[in-house]
């Protein structure tokens, strides 16, 4: 089995397939995997682990930058929603606070109205009584001209049969 001799990592996109290559001793089946750790395959179809190698300092730095950099975005952008929630939050209770204070004067124009209707009302209660006993008295009199009618036709009859004799 051929050994493979470790590369040094170089920047994501150089080298042959992003740091994967043939080995230097030109057999055919055996590959490096980036960064180590990776697996190979010897002349025999065999696969056999390589042994794991940290990365280089200047790689962690960059990768511990990176990754601040886009925590960072990552949170500002969570703040910037919370921010947006907060204020259409805070829109709405503006606008419901508009609309209460509306049907507050429609309450307040209602209660008025109903006042004022209480009043009138309250004013045209002697004259509604009048209109009640003048209806009874209308009632009675009606009553009168019926029984008056009655009595008429009564006579009517007792007459005409008088006459008849």
């Amino acid at each position: 089995m051929a050994e493979v001799e470790p590369r040094p990592l170089s920047d994501a996109g150089a080298g042959p397939a992003h740091g994967v290559g043939t080995a230097g001793n030109g057999d055919a089946g055996e590959q490096e995997v980036a960064g180590g750790g990776g697996k190979r395959t010897d002349d025999f179809g065999v696969e056999t682990a390589e042994e794991a190698t940290e990365p280089s300092e200047p790689d962690i730095n960059e990768l511990c930058k990176e990754m601040f950099t886009k925590m960072s975005v990552y949170l500002q952008g969570e703040l910037t929603a919370t921010c947006e929630d907060y204020k259409l939050l805070e829109n709405m209770n503006k606008v419901t606070g508009l609309k209460y204070l509306e049907m507050k004067e429609i309450a307040v124009n209602i209660n008025r109205n109903l006042k004022d209707l209480n009043q009138k009302y309250a004013s045209l209660q002697p004259y509604l009584d009048q209109i009640g006993q003048i209806e009874e008295q209308v009632a009675a009199l009606e009553q009168a001209a019926y029984r008056l009618d009655a009595y008429s036709k009564k006579l009517e009859a007792k007459f005409k049969k008088l006459e008849k004799r």
